[in-house]
């Protein structure tokens, strides 16, 4: 159940009956040959296909996040950090005024991590209320999957290119690229790292079979479902 197929009666009366709610929260930024959406498509469609029919409303993913690294890529947008925790907090705090006290947030973009800690001290001002934070694709079981794969799997690599973040007409290099030093990676610029980095790919094939893909998303749907409808106080 998405959030934009509710009215705010339907909203009142769902957060009065069970009060968990799902926010997933994505990135707009390069991915080498995939869509510049692929974070903030993926963790809607994991949100909601997770959430499945339990009627658990899943709120319009969040399409910019935290991503300074890739700034010199066109089409890629960043957040300044105070912004980005100010974003989550305040989106937070109209989930509880609508009702929802036991939220999942269902991230799809590294970089986003450092909300995490803002959501601990949110916590403390909010008591009473829980949030789960799930980075959908390095998951144990999910990561464990893809490992069992191809161990040689990376941002903007194989391990995103599912059918529904290619783009119609791209061709995918056939050559495995080797994984970069992110040790030096980390410390330069964002001019320095997209001149390190190329197109993109921090290292792995660009593709794999559907099957492959499709054998990591059932993990990733079971996974994020058993931590939506489970383990609350």
């Amino acid at each position: 159940m998405r959030i934009a197929d509710m009215n705010w009666m339907q909203a009142e009366a769902r957060a009065r009956t069970d009060d968990r709610a799902v926010l997933p929260l994505g990135s707009t930024e390069q991915h080498a040959y995939l869509s510049l959406a692929v974070d903030a498509i993926l963790a809607e469609r994991v949100a909601v296909e997770a959430v499945g029919e339990s009627g658990i409303p899943v709120f319009p993913v969040q399409p910019y996040g935290f991503t300074p690294n890739f700034v010199e890529y066109p089409g890629s947008v960043t957040l300044r950090l105070s912004t980005w925790i100010a974003v989550v907090t305040d989106i937070l705090d109209g989930l509880v005024r609508s009702g929802f006290r036991r939220i999942v947030i269902v991230n799809g973009h590294g970089g986003n991590s450092p909300a995490h800690g803002a959501v601990l001290e949110w916590l403390d001002l909010n008591r009473g209320c829980q949030v789960k934070w799930h980075n959908w694709w390095n998951a144990p079981e999910t990561f464990a999957k893809v490992k069992a794969i191809d161990p040689v799997a990376s941002h903007a690599s194989w391990m995103e290119n599912f059918p529904w973040t290619r783009l119609p007409g791209v061709t995918m290099p056939g050559h495995q690229k080797p994984m970069m030093d992110m040790g030096r990676f980390s410390a330069l610029d964002p001019g320095a790292k997209k001149a390190l980095l190329g197109d993109g790919n921090y290292g792995g094939l660009y593709q794999r079979s559907d099957a492959d893909m499709l054998a990591i998303w059932a993990v990733a749907i079971a996974e994020t479902r058993a931590l939506i409808t489970e383990g609350w106080a």
